[in-house]
């Protein structure tokens, strides 16, 4: 299965003035599937895997010299390790704090070798070393499977060339439109998780999908065991569920459990949000750029990472949504604007750490919502999202006349098209945004 990131990681191993590479993201994504396939593009691969290969973890003990590491790797495996001919993949590197600190040292002394590393919860490792590696290490961030992908991995690459061929001054056709919005709802059940993904495109099942994704769900909850010495396992586990809750709104940590005091629960989130297993929406003045310098971190959505898993926290039920026209899912539970911010997050370059924010005003008598305000290189586009074709897009309008924008997008099941300063863009092409936005604002 082709992902987005297959480009990014063969043009790394092009680049004569390569880093070492840190691939990131949750549990399940496909880092390793997606390095082992780079990994054939070369003479000789060695994968070291640190909660596999335990014992290799001495060999980062004491000296970090990369000659001297690498002298006892090749032994040990049996693996040539030649600079230009071999890749060297450290996978799980979190459980080797050693052999992050060594990470710098093979680009100081070694930069012609190619060493990729890749980790779930690089976050908390990372924290343990105050000077990692600045300026000696490329980060690539990883996540599931966003609707292009899907439809590639699926076998309907032909869907996937009239959607990325697609703009608002170049419309689909009636029939693809409708086509599309279909796939888009099996793709809302399965999610984007590479096994689950792979399974459906050799079965159509989607039944048989959610036991995929069901035991996804108890392996991530039983990775929490490895969280608790910053937070209690249960806590985790209510703060995991609340996410997928309270997605659509503004997070409230008294939700998470009715009469429980919110102590232990920011810790909680802090640490799912950084394993990869949910993302922060704040809200923002987006009164100019950087969006960020104008965020009130005290206010703020969440995203669950993945389609499929929050259907199943949700508890989706297939026998009516296999069903259900594709406007009566994408109206389930705020489902429209979860999907839209994933599409957004995938659809940057992946050395972008993610970043995604929200408008809202408060006033008497008056209030007024922006769903997701995106900045595309120096402009500041706000996206409403609309489940069905239908909306007047006021808090849009307002938005557009109090901050003196050109553009807005509206994110929907409509067909690409534009309505004075409203460009609508169909949700399924939510990833495509920038790349429309940037050849029509």
């Amino acid at each position: 299965m082709n992902r987005k990131i297959d480009e990014y990681l063969l043009n790394w191993k092009n680049k004569k003035d390569r880093k070492v590479l840190l691939l990131r993201g949750a549990r399940q994504v496909g880092k390793t599937y997606s390095i082992r396939e780079l990994g054939k593009r070369f003479d000789h691969y060695l994968e070291v895997n640190f909660e596999e290969n335990k014992e290799v973890k001495t060999f980062f003990s004491g000296s970090l010299d990369p000659v001297s590491i690498i002298e006892k790797l090749i032994p040990y495996f049996g693996v040539p390790i030649l600079p230009g001919k071999t890749l060297l993949f450290l996978d799980e590197i979190q459980a080797c704090p050693d052999a992050l600190r060594a990470l710098r040292f093979f680009h100081e002394k070694l930069p012609e070798l190619h060493v990729v590393a890749a980790g779930s919860l690089l976050e908390f490792a990372l924290e343990e070393i105050p000077s990692f590696g600045v300026g000696r290490i490329e980060m690539l961030f990883m996540y599931p499977m966003n609707f292009i992908e899907f439809l590639g991995a699926t076998e309907n690459e032909y869907l996937v060339s009239a959607v990325e061929g697609a703009s608002p001054a170049k419309p689909l056709e009636e029939a693809i439109h409708g086509k599309l919005l279909d796939r888009f709802k099996i793709y809302q059940m399965v999610g984007g998780l590479p096994e689950t993904v792979s399974d459906f495109r050799e079965n159509r099942d989607v039944r048989a999908c959610q036991q995929i994704t069901a035991a996804h769900i108890n392996t991530l909850e039983s990775d929490f065991t490895k969280y608790k010495k910053r937070a209690p396992v249960i806590k985790l586990q209510e703060t995991f569920r609340a996410i997928s809750r309270q997605a659509g709104g503004k997070f409230k940590f008294s939700n998470i459990v009715e009469g429980a005091s919110s102590h232990g629960y920011r810790e909680a989130l802090e640490l799912l949000i950084q394993a990869g297993l949910g993302q922060k929406v704040f809200h923002t003045a987006a009164r100019g750029i950087p969006l960020g310098a104008q965020m009130d971190i005290r206010k703020f959505k969440a995203l669950p990472f993945d389609l499929g898993v929050h259907q199943m926290l949700m508890g989706l039920d297939l026998s009516r949504q296999v069903v259900a026209a594709p406007i009566d899912m994408i109206n389930k539970g705020n489902l429209a604007e979860i999907s839209a911010g994933l599409e957004i997050i995938t659809g940057n370059p992946p050395w972008l750490r993610p970043q995604l924010f929200y408008w809202h005003r408060e006033s008497p008598g008056s209030s007024a919502e922006v769903d997701y305000v995106v900045q595309y290189g120096e402009k500041i586009i706000p996206a409403e999202v609309k489940a069905g074709t239908k909306g007047q897009m006021q808090s849009l309008h307002l938005f557009l006349e109090e901050r003196n924008l050109g553009r807005g997008v509206r994110f929907s099941q409509e067909n690409f098209s534009v309505y004075g300063r409203i460009m609508t863009i169909p949700i399924y092409a939510a990833s495509l945004a920038g790349k429309i936005l940037s050849s029509e604002v």
